[in-house]
C-alpha cells in the first residue's frame, strides 16, 4: 500500500509527499535526518490528510497532481470542503 499524505508546518505551509509507511515518515518529518529538507526546516509537522493508492505509480501521479494545486485548493481537501 502506498500513501499520499499533506502535512502541515509549524509555519503554517503545506507539504505534499507520498510513501509506503505513513507512520514511519512521518516520524522521519519530525525527528529524524531523513525528513525532507522543506520539513526539517519548519518543524513540527501535523499530518492532516492522507490517501490510499494499490501501487506507487498511482500515488506519485496523485502527488504530483496535488502538488499543483492553489494553496486554497490544498486547504479545501484538507479541511473536506
Amino acid at each position: 500500500m502506498f500513501f499520499v499524505y499533506v502535512l502541515e508546518c509549524a509555519d503554517t505551509t503545506l507539504y505534499i509527499g507520498s510513501t509506503n509507511d505513513l507512520s514511519k515518515r512521518l516520524k522521519e518529518h519530525n525527528e529524524s535526518k531523513r525528513g525532507a529538507r522543506y520539513t526539517k526546516a519548519r518543524r513540527p509537522v501535523i499530518l492532516k490528510y492522507s490517501e490510499r493508492y494499490r501501487t506507487q505509480s498511482k500515488a506519485l501521479t496523485r502527488e504530483a497532481e496535488m502538488k499543483k494545486w492553489s494553496r486554497k485548493k490544498k486547504l479545501a481537501l484538507v479541511n473536506n470542503i
